[in-house]
């Protein structure tokens, strides 16, 4: 420890991201990055900025950005929403702004291992909520006093989804707590919770750009709620940095939202490439996890996940294995190109025999 450190530093576990590896030839499924590219449009817009402009700053409230999302759900304002670099930024903010009370916060006790970080960082107390025997999320459990809940929707790393309607009876049942719906997966499979702010001035709903939309190197997020929760996010994005997205991310993100065809294009390859990876896994004998996300959460019953692991990395092919209690025997495995899935699924047929 430094004796030059704040006395919060020493005390914070920091979140550990998944293994960016210099490898050539490797399949990388670990990350849960997009096999696609994204929208040429995109790439045509940020080439467009490439000029004189750069020496200016950029429109520090993304107005461009913020009326395309406005516009790409239905009966949402442009006030009702909030951009930052990438959804990370914005749930941390959201932390701050919305979860930092007297009563502890909820969140399951597999999910995001962000979220625990930025409660350290931010002083949050907090409780975990232990998902059912089947890894998913009950509303029930959640009926006592809080501070705020937040969990992803598709789960992360699980993948499982929590129907529309039982957000909306968490909701109704936590009144007078802030519910943050963290939906990064939620466009390979699930309905998003945009609908209900409408009607619940405690929901804001976070999206980022780097999966569906194959954008996680311009590191894009956004939050939609009712103009009280934006009013909060924009008091602390103000006084932390008031230029938040630069304007390569701006054009790119924009373009990257009108594109409603590239998206729809690209979400529906990933979800088939799902239903053969599932399937061809549960071949080989593996306990596959209902997934609407574009991961797929896997065990085997006779193999040790982290020599699973290992052995698949020997071949190039890297997925992502968790040392934490109740998963450590599985697998996330991000879905990849059917190329590379098909990769994946004979080096663990050799595996697996073997």
């Amino acid at each position: 420890m430094s004796r030059f450190w704040s006395p919060i530093v020493s005390a914070l576990q920091p979140y550990v991201p998944g293994e960016q590896p210099k490898l050539v030839n490797l399949v990388k499924l670990n990350t849960n990055e997009n096999p696609y590219g994204p929208s040429p449009r995109a790439l045509a817009a940020m080439a467009a900025e490439l000029n004189d402009s750069l020496r200016l700053y950029p429109d520090p409230e993304s107005v461009r950005l913020r009326e395309a999302i406005a516009e790409f759900f239905a009966d949402i304002r442009i006030e009702q929403v909030f951009v930052g670099n990438g959804s990370d930024e914005v749930l941390a903010h959201a932390f701050l702004a919305l979860l930092k009370k007297d009563r502890p916060i909820l969140f399951p006790d597999i999910t995001y291992s962000f979220y625990p970080v930025y409660c350290g960082l931010y002083g949050i107390d907090y409780r975990t909520v232990p998902l059912d025997e089947h890894f998913a999320l009950r509303i029930a459990d959640y009926a006592r006093p809080n501070g705020g809940i937040i969990f992803p929707n598709p789960n992360a790393p699980t993948g499982r989804l929590l129907p529309r309607s039982e957000i909306a009876a968490l909701l109704e049942a936590n009144p007078d707590s802030v519910v943050v719906i963290d939906e990064a997966y939620i466009d390979f499979g699930g309905e998003s919770a945009v609908p209900l702010i409408k009607h619940h001035a405690n929901l804001l709903v976070v999206q980022t750009l780097s999966k569906s939309r194959s954008l996680a190197g311009l590191r894009v997020g956004f939050a939609i709620g009712q103009p009280e929760l934006i009013e909060a996010l924009n008091r602390v994005k103000n006084s932390f940095n008031s230029y938040p997205l630069d304007r390569l991310a701006i054009a790119g993100a924009t373009a990257a939202i009108e594109d409603r065809e590239w998206f729809d294009q690209t979400r529906q390859a990933v979800m088939r490439s799902r239903a053969f990876l599932c399937a061809e896994l549960e071949t080989l004998g593996f306990e596959v996890l209902p997934s609407a996300a574009n991961f797929v959460f896997a065990r085997h019953p006779r193999h040790d996940a982290q020599r699973l692991a290992h052995r698949l990395r020997e071949r190039g092919i890297i997925v992502r294995h968790f040392r934490q209690p109740r998963i450590e025997q599985f697998l996330r495995i991000t879905v990849g190109t059917d190329e590379q899935c098909a990769t994946l699924i004979a080096a663990l047929k050799e595996i697996v025999s073997a």
